[in-house]
């Protein structure tokens, strides 16, 4: 990943291709999987080589990786814990409902499923997650946006992590508040009890541990997008892809 600057990175010598960078780096030293703090992958992308496109193919595809295909980061360490007494997932700003939920009461709304690939900006993905939540839209309705609504900014219990939707990404039905992955509940490393589902966008728009969300009329930038990635994460379509 990058540090945090104030203009766009060249993609091709910063930021946007950084994280797969410093990812490979990482893989070929022998760690396969990671949970780093932002410090930490500040201090290492400083001292990484661009590696990854000087890699030939056989030497690539002999690169460790783990058997779920997932690779695990956190930018505040140790990742929270979900405590189901204490929990709740708050939802308000420019709605006329606000409300505090409880895993049982999100549980109890209309529950939906899909089946997509999950795409990470820094060059990995794993195919065919089966979700199960509750659609974001869904839950939008039970709050009542007001007319002036037009994003949505979801914060993790990991500070300082934020990240934000328009209201037409976030009602798209495939956007999910998803509580299960692959039939079993969320575990820990993956956001438990609750995180974001956007199969058409790369992964940092997935905030993980989630308790809130604020209806607004403007969105102010997310955690990666205060270091150089793209507000519209669309997979393909963005970070210089496409």
């Amino acid at each position: 990943m990058v540090a945090e600057m104030t203009e766009r990175p060249d993609p091709e010598t910063d930021g946007t291709r950084i994280g797969r960078r410093v990812f490979l780096g990482v893989v070929a030293g022998g760690v396969s999987s990671l949970v780093w703090g932002d410090a930490a992958l500040r201090a290492f992308a400083g001292a990484v080589k661009p590696i990854s496109d000087a890699l030939p193919d056989a030497v690539r595809t002999a690169l460790p990786a783990p058997s779920t295909g997932w690779r695990i980061y956190a930018v505040n360490p140790p990742m929270p814990t979900f405590r189901p007494a204490s929990w709740r997932l708050r939802v308000d700003g420019l709605v006329d409902r606000p409300t505090s939920l409880t895993l049982a009461q999100l549980k109890a709304l209309p529950r939906t499923e899909n089946v997509s690939d999950f795409h990470c900006v820094t060059g990995w993905s794993v195919p065919n997650v089966h979700w199960a939540g509750v659609r974001i839209k869904d839950l939008l309705a039970a709050a009542a946006p007001q007319a002036g609504a037009r994003i949505l900014t979801f914060t993790s219990a990991e500070v300082p992590y934020v990240d934000t939707l328009t209201m037409a990404q976030a009602t798209l039905d495939d956007a999910l508040l998803a509580y299960e992955m692959d039939g079993r509940p969320l575990t820990r490393e993956h956001g438990a009890p609750v995180r974001v589902v956007m199969p058409k966008m790369y992964g940092y728009k997935g905030v993980k541990w989630l308790e809130q969300i604020t209806v607004a009329a403007r969105a102010q930038p997310g955690y990666w997008e205060q270091r150089g990635y793209d507000t519209n994460a669309w997979v393909g379509r963005s970070n210089g892809y496409g």
